[in-house]
């Protein structure tokens, strides 16, 4: 996602050198921009209903939370997860690939103790929860 357009602009007229100072515009409606966070939102969102229907141990209270453990577990696994898959890239070809559940449980319960209202008991509900929704996402 691109936030920042950064663009020199030809500047003509008495006393310019030809170059205008750098012009830092804001980008965000274009079709690059929102459009795969909603989409990966949303998706989440059907992966986490999922999860929380399937696997016991994982509950919601209400819609409210719901859909706030679906955002800030978006905004994790869009923002820090790369880094958890970097850092642990030794574990995850050792384990062939096992290990990113691992990390995606980790998440979920991190989600949980972010979010009033979403429950998660224990490690295992929370492996079984991570496995549901690698697999519908």
């Amino acid at each position: 996602m691109r936030v920042f357009q950064l663009s020199h602009n030809q500047q003509t007229g008495p006393g310019g050198d030809g170059l205008r100072p750098l012009v830092i515009r804001r980008v965000l409606f274009r079709s690059d921009g929102l459009r795969p966070l909603v989409i990966r939102a949303l998706i989440m969102g059907l992966a986490v209903f999922l999860a929380v229907t399937i696997v016991p141990g994982i509950e919601s209270d209400s819609l409210g939370a719901g859909v706030a453990a679906v955002l800030v577990l978006t905004l994790l696994n869009s923002l820090i997860r790369p880094l958890l898959y970097l850092l642990a890239l030794p574990l995850i070809v050792v384990s062939l690939g096992l290990f990113m559940v691992v990390i995606n449980a980790l998440l979920l319960q991190l989600t949980a103790a972010l979010v009033k209202g979403f429950t998660v008991a224990g490690f295992g509900a929370s492996f079984w929860g991570a496995l549901v929704i690698s697999l519908v996402s």
